[in-house]
């Protein structure tokens, strides 16, 4: 049996100050801002822009909305999607929702038809919180989703004057947008839901069992699944990062809110534990590398969870030294390993920022591992197993042999903050989740002081900008194309996304296509993020002897030969407030038309 294997030699390796068993307050998620609401009253909650909230007045903002909610039909249990960015909207109605006894369906804006049909429908949920940006997205699909009643919210609801009265011109003016039909049923504007009415006692919820969230994977094969997290699975993994992270204030904090909140990761580490130590929370709506400095220069955040992707593209802007990023003092990173480089050059212009390398996945609310703060740090490593949390190298063939020290195999986990399952998914549940243990699918080892290193994924999940993404996917809505015979993606090794994905493609006979043709397609049926990077032409597939196309082999090909990872950029980018924009190569050469006729 696995547990008569585990070697816990991490512990010796903790902290000092770190327990390897903490002493939980099981409470239901929302007690977390009833408790910062009585502690801190005054201190910001939440600062957007020139608009910000104490956690006094967060609390009753929550109130009010969870009672118009409650006023609005929605029961307890009742999925509840959000889908908006990173806003003060989004802090509010989560918040709200948990209240009520909802669970929330955390939504990625960026999706497009075939992800939000799925993804509406298999978690059932008949409420939705969305942008006025991604109107026209959601009003042609409103027969498809079965959604009773849809509350839309403007950027501009969160915004003081005069930038609300500003930014209402500028989306009009720029985006396009169709008026909204309220019509007072089903759909509804947000701002409704902050008129005074009663204020209701929280939903009382059993915080074991209890789900507060319904966190949409896809792990690695297949369509997504949503996660089943409960209060107290998200819960047990804010206070343990809490306990690792000890030299955190408990108060004067301040978190840059640039990871999506969609996302658990950012979820957990900047609304769960932020309102856990009670920072106050700098919301941004979407990552613009140039934005993200001057935010740091005058907002001043101590805190910035992030992943190595965004170092870098933050590290290669021009007149970076201007910008005073002395604030940051801690970075919490994860997604892919840091460069050292990178992390040597960004802790000199923090002024020795402490950058936390860590490991988790959707299916543990997220958190598994992290580095020491004080001690040994190893590079590439993700750290050591949180308070409570065993992790052990088992073997890829059974999954029931613990292996030694050194040894590679599959990483299994096990620890309050793990699942409870797939929504309405036993026969997947039944294989990820065994006698307790967490089969995480990802190929690691353990080395002689109990620190963990990730190798290699054991499917064909793609990681691309810190964004999983599932190969099979991309491949159905490649063979809807009536030009394509077969098609297969895999994920090629990027110096600064981690991966990018390649499109290998077999025409129908008499066909022609180009990769404009295929990225356009593409664009139509995926987020932006999922859309292939690069595409490549072949007469045929390598197969197996029963006809199944081997992605390992296309993958192995690629590695062999090496690639271009700038070839074939999508002409356009969806920022995560659902606007595009040309992409870095459309703008590249509209910046070379206009000086060849500058030159002319």
């Amino acid at each position: 049996m696995i547990a008569e294997g585990i070697n816990r030699i991490w512990l010796k390796h903790y902290d000092q100050e770190v327990s390897p068993n903490l002493d939980y307050e099981i409470i239901p998620l929302y007690e977390v801002l009833e408790r910062a609401a009585a502690n801190y009253p005054d201190r910001p909650a939440i600062v957007f822009n020139n608009w910000s909230v104490s956690f006094k007045k967060l609390k009753r903002l929550v109130d009010l909305c969870s009672a118009n909610l409650k006023k609005a039909g929605i029961q307890p249990g009742e999925r509840v999607a959000i889908m908006l960015p990173n806003c003060p909207q989004t802090v509010i109605t989560y918040w709200a929702c948990l209240k009520l006894g909802a669970v929330v369906v955390m939504t990625n804006p960026l999706y497009m038809e075939k992800e939000l049909v799925h993804h509406f429908n298999d978690s059932e949920a008949r409420t939705l919180i969305t942008l006025n940006l991604l109107w026209k997205r959601i009003s042609g699909l409103r027969d498809k989703l079965h959604l009773r009643r849809i509350f839309v919210t403007s950027i501009a609801d969160c915004l003081g004057f005069p930038l609300n009265f500003l930014y209402t011109l500028k989306s009009r003016r720029e985006y396009k947008l169709e008026p909204i039909p309220y019509d007072g049923q089903t759909v509804l504007p947000w701002k409704g839901l902050l008129k005074r009415t009663a204020i209701q006692d929280p939903h009382p919820v059993d915080p074991v069992k209890d789900l507060a969230a319904l966190q949409y994977t896809g792990g690695t094969t297949g369509v997504s699944k949503g996660v089943m997290l409960t209060h107290a699975n998200l819960c047990y993994n804010a206070q343990q990062a809490k306990a690792v992270l000890h030299t955190i204030k408990e108060t004067g904090e301040t978190i840059l809110g640039l990871l999506p909140f969609f996302h658990i990761y950012g979820l957990t580490v900047c609304v769960n534990f932020g309102t856990l130590i009670g920072a106050t929370l700098v919301p941004m709506a979407k990552f613009v590398p140039l934005d993200v400095l001057k935010t740091i220069d005058r907002k001043r955040p101590t805190i910035f969870p992030c992943a190595p992707s965004i170092f870098i593209a933050l590290l290669q802007q021009k007149n970076l030294e201007k910008y005073d990023l002395s604030s940051v003092r801690y970075c919490i990173s994860g997604s892919a390993p840091m460069p050292v480089p990178i992390m040597e050059k960004f802790n000199s212009l923090t002024n020795g920022a402490n950058i936390v390398e860590g490991f988790g996945l959707t299916e543990a609310s997220p958190i598994t591992h992290l580095n020491p703060l004080r001690g040994n740090s190893k590079n590439g490593s993700i750290g050591l197993p949180f308070p409570d949390t065993d992790a052990a190298i088992v073997d890829m063939e059974v999954g029931s042999l613990p292996l030694p020290v050194g040894k590679i195999g599959e990483l299994v986990i096990r620890g309050p903050q793990v699942m409870q399952g797939y929504w309405n998914r036993p026969d997947e549940t039944a294989s990820v989740l065994r006698n307790g243990w967490l089969y995480t699918g990802d190929i690691a080892y353990m080395d002689e002081d109990g620190y963990f290193f990730i190798v290699d994924r054991k499917k064909d999940l793609i990681i691309t900008g810190g964004y999983n993404v599932y190969p099979r996917e991309i491949d159905e809505v490649l063979h809807e194309h009536p030009a394509i015979k077969e098609a297969v993606s895999v994920g090629i090794t990027h110096p600064t996304r981690g991966e990018i994905i390649k499109a290998y493609i077999v025409l129908r006979e008499g066909h022609t296509l180009s990769k404009t043709d295929v990225l356009a397609f593409c664009r139509e049926k995926l987020a932006n993020y999922k859309v292939p990077k690069q595409v490549e032409f072949r007469d045929d597939l390598p197969k197996s002897i029963v006809g199944k196309v081997l992605r390992r082999v296309i993958r192995e090909e690629e590695e062999r030969k090496g690639h271009d990872a700038g070839e074939c950029e999508p002409d356009v980018e969806v920022n995560g407030d659902g606007s595009e924009e040309p992409s870095k190569k459309d703008k590249r050469a509209k910046k070379k038309k206009k000086g060849d006729k500058q030159s002319s």
